[in-house]
């Protein structure tokens, strides 16, 4: 019996080896399982964090305005021949454009020979800009807003010109400005008056001018920008009209 029970001692310890084995296993199985879990749980947690592509992307307002009008008809005749009393071509002459969807413009302009009383010579111009709602780039108002800034500035630029002045223009479409100014060309004094105005995703930019030959007056600063408006007010009235 006594060497019996070494014996068996040595059995149970060795067999108690194979269970604290398993156990340890377990054990380790166990924290391992927890630590993927984890893992787990913090790429979860980090996909989630992650804007998918419809949360990515930039939604615009739609245009107003799906087309412009026809451009040379956006001023009426009415008005055009009363501020170019001469002009060589009394329907206006269309500007060349690669898509008239876009942008689109026209021009009248015409010398009234008053004989010994001198001539007047007038010039009228306007065109038109639409733009399109673009999740890169922004919304077609945004857009026109943008560029009503970056023409205005270019007509503050204009080299050689004298009495510049900037102004609001009221009812105008949604926003517009005038500018008045004094240019000498062909040694003779040209008055100015532009307008640039914006209606939803349209710019609208509009100038008229005039000047004196022959010791024929210089036409006034009023005369010609209340002309500027008049025209103005109609080509941004047309940009509504040819969408309805």
């Amino acid at each position: 019996m006594q060497r019996t029970a070494p014996r068996l001692t040595r059995i149970l310890a060795c067999a108690a080896v194979p269970v604290m084995l398993v156990v340890a296993g377990c054990s380790s199985d166990s924290d391992g399982g927890s630590g993927a879990a984890g893992s787990k749980d913090k790429g979860s947690s980090s996909a989630s964090a992650t804007p998918s592509p419809s949360q990515t992307t930039k939604t615009v307002e739609p245009a107003r305005f799906a087309k412009l009008p026809e451009a040379c008809k956006a001023v009426v005749a009415k008005t055009t021949a009363s501020l170019v009393p001469k002009a060589k071509t009394k329907n206006g002459t269309p500007a060349v454009s690669s898509d008239l969807g876009s942008r689109s413009g026209c021009s009248w302009n015409g010398l009234d020979d008053k004989g010994v009383k001198g001539s007047q010579y007038r010039w009228l111009d306007v065109s038109f800009y639409r733009y399109e709602s673009d999740a890169a780039l922004g919304s077609g108002e945004e857009r026109a807003r943008e560029n009503l800034a970056k023409e205005l500035a270019k007509i503050e630029q204009t080299p050689g010109a004298k009495k510049l002045r900037t102004s609001v223009a009221t009812g105008i479409g949604d926003e517009a400005k005038s500018v008045a100014y004094e240019l000498r060309k062909t040694d003779e004094d040209f008055v100015y008056g532009s307008i640039v105005a914006r209606t939803g995703n349209v710019l609208v930019l509009l100038s008229y001018n005039g000047a004196g030959y022959a010791g024929a007056p210089t036409p006034s600063d009023k005369t010609v920008m209340s002309g500027a408006v008049k025209a103005a007010k109609e080509a941004v009235a047309a940009v509504a009209a040819a969408n309805k």
